[in-house]
């Protein structure tokens, strides 16, 4: 008897948040139901994804509107990792989706990565904030401004979901770090660097020693990349289950996270680095200039961006089963390989070279999260 295929459409295959989830589809329990398409930049890594992991490829990118639209009306879910703010991306999925349930009658699901980025504020790394969101609070999930970073996106999202045209849910990881693994990062398919972290590492060596935003006194939380991928499978395993019993919409936001830092706290890692590794400086960070900030990050502001406060529980992820694993131990832990490796690497390119290495090195496919965050 032949199996009843589930149409799938993963875009962000090639990222470090889409490829990691794309990883754990292809060996989830019921993978041989999963009928996958991903959207993709590359023409070689659609020919990878097709002929070595049997994925359908489209070549293309979140600019073809007329792609994601047509390939979001195919299916019955789709996997949004690539970007959290690119309004007419999103939009052009919705009208998929939106053709797909006025067509057929179904009822199309869209899981789409935003981040905490979302509910960060301004602090310049000077104080700490006592305003910490959940993921059950629906009411503060409203009140969340709507030009707060990500907002547009998510607020069209929730829209689709409230005109009942298709159910979604809003996966918010924070800080995420860890080298993402697994045969698709092997293959040279998927980015396996982060953003946030590895932004203050740059800067750092670049400097020869550890910078902070300010004090460093603002806190985010933090999530390790296996733990974030996690979350959109248990996701993904509630909805299949009992599409009627997990929340959406409004309801639907799930927070990642499983600890929290200070700024402060991933600054003295790095500095504590540098000096173990002989890259120079003390093993206390100074505090980035404005002209460093506008040197690493590209403005003044996309550096205090480092600043800024970003706390909340993740309760709602929790309540689907989610267990996370990783905690802010060991993401302070994982900072100096980073370094060791930021720093070799760098060593071996130099000039031109190196600058490619950390751009590449603050990762792809994923917006200012996407994250990551």
């Amino acid at each position: 008897m032949s199996l009843s295929k589930t149409n799938i459409f993963l875009i962000g295959t090639t990222g470090y948040v889409g490829g990691s989830v794309l990883t754990r589809l292809q060996s989830h329990a019921s993978a041989n139901t999963f009928d996958i398409t991903a959207l993709v930049r590359s023409a070689e890594k659609a020919k990878v994804l097709q002929e070595k992991f049997g994925v359908k490829s489209v070549v293309g990118s979140n600019e073809d509107l007329d792609k994601l639209e047509a390939l979001s009306e195919q299916s019955h879910i789709v996997f949004s990792c690539a970007d959290a703010d690119n309004l007419p991306a999103i939009e052009a999925i919705l009208r998929g989706l939106r053709k797909r349930h006025a067509s057929i009658g179904d009822l199309p699901i869209l899981i789409h990565t935003s981040g905490t980025g979302e509910i960060a504020t301004p602090a310049k790394g000077m104080f700490a904030s006592d305003t910490i969101y959940s993921d059950t609070d629906v009411e503060q999930i409203k009140s969340i401004p709507p030009t707060a970073l990500h907002r547009d996106v998510d607020l069209a999202i929730v829209g689709a979901d409230e005109q009942g045209y298709a159910r979604t849910h809003i996966i918010l990881p924070s800080t995420i770090y860890g080298q993402a693994k697994g045969p698709l990062f092997d293959a040279g398919v998927s980015n396996p660097f982060s953003m946030q972290i590895p932004s203050f590492i740059r800067a750092s060596i670049g400097r020869k020693q550890g910078g902070v935003v300010g004090q460093g006194k603002a806190i985010w939380p933090d999530v390790h990349i296996d733990d974030a991928a996690d979350l959109h499978i248990v996701l993904f395993d509630a909805i299949t289950a009992n599409p009627e019993g997990v929340g959406h919409g409004f309801e639907g936001f799930y927070f990642g996270e499983n600890g929290e830092h200070t700024w402060y706290d991933i600054s003295k890692a790095i500095s504590k680095a540098l000096v173990e590794l002989g890259v120079g400086g003390t093993d206390k960070p100074t505090s980035f200039t404005d002209e460093e900030l506008a040197k690493y990050w590209g403005s003044v502001d996309a550096g205090n961006y480092s600043g800024t406060n970003s706390r909340c529980r993740a309760n709602r992820s929790r309540s689907i089963g989610w267990k996370p694993k990783y905690t802010t131990a060991d993401m302070l832990a994982s900072i100096k390989p980073e370094v060791a490796l930021a720093w070799e690497k760098a060593q071996k390119e130099g000039g031109v070279s190196r600058r490619l290495y950390f751009k590449a090195f603050d990762g792809s496919n994923m917006g200012p999260t996407t994250g990551s965050s």
